[in-house]
């Protein structure tokens, strides 16, 4: 027995004349309620401070783009996301643990470590703009300054040396006149070069393990065995006992101070 088509009292099916109905009320809900639309245009300017209005959020957009990069190598995050990229690879444990992981323990020991520097940046500079106390030049002043000196306290003398004898044409007497732009790769390359160093110190132990295991299976004359099978559980072995992590991130912590 075939189910029977509802249909409505002038004929038409029930979805047709739901239909009917939706295309007949749209206009008038439409039209009562309004639909918002977004327009963007170029006009002329008519007086130097719409030029000026318009330059200033240019640049605060350009600024935006480019702020995550500025601060984290202006931070301690090179160094820890360096390191932690050389125990994966010195593990031989692939993406184990995967980027994502490393990055984010980066961004967490790093706001761990800047915390005094960034309180001191929210006291002096923050607060004081946000209740109008001081103008937005000066609290980019007062927030850049502790910034500065955490970078002159991780900088060292090599890299500021070579980047000022580059970018400054005469030699600095103190920290004052060395300026931001000429800090910031100074401090960077410094960083990496920290960076590299105590990526040499984590390989050795792990180069140690590859070798042993790779004579032995010389020894035995099994040749066509990858070493890197049989010294990856020795090697996670290791790092377990010692509590590779713990000594690792303590090492990183320590070296900020």
């Amino acid at each position: 027995m075939k189910p029977q088509r509802m249909t409505t009292n002038c004929g038409l099916p029930g979805s047709a004349f739901l239909l009917v109905v939706i295309c007949i009320l749209m206009p008038t809900v439409v039209s009562a309620v309004g639909l918002p639309t977004i327009t963007f245009g170029l006009e002329d300017a008519k007086n130097p401070q719409q030029v000026s209005t318009a330059l200033q959020v240019l640049f605060v957009l350009t600024v935006l783009s480019v702020a995550p990069a500025i601060l984290l190598m202006t931070t301690c995050f090179t160094r820890i996301v360096i390191v932690l990229g050389f125990i994966r690879q010195a593990l031989g444990t692939q993406n184990m643990p995967p980027t994502q992981i490393i990055i984010g323990l980066s961004l967490f020991l790093s706001f761990f470590i800047m915390s005094p520097t960034l309180n001191e940046i929210n006291d002096k500079a923050l607060q004081p703009y946000m209740n109008e106390k001081i103008s937005q030049k000066e609290a980019i002043e007062k927030a850049v300054n502790p910034i500065r000196e955490f970078m002159f306290s991780q900088v060292k003398e090599e890299e500021l040396s070579l980047l000022s004898e580059i970018t400054l044409d005469n030699k600095p007497l103190d920290k004052e006149e060395i300026p931001t732009m000429t800090l910031i790769p100074a401090f960077m390359l410094s960083e990496l070069k920290r960076a590299f160093t105590m990526g040499f110190m984590i390989y050795i132990p792990f180069l140690v393990i590859d070798m042993i295991v790779a004579s032995i299976l010389m020894s035995m004359g099994m040749m066509m065995l990858p070493p890197v099978i049989i010294s990856m559980p020795f090697k996670l072995l290791l790092f377990v006992l010692v509590d590779g992590w713990g000594l690792v991130v303590g090492s990183l912590i320590k070296s900020f101070r």
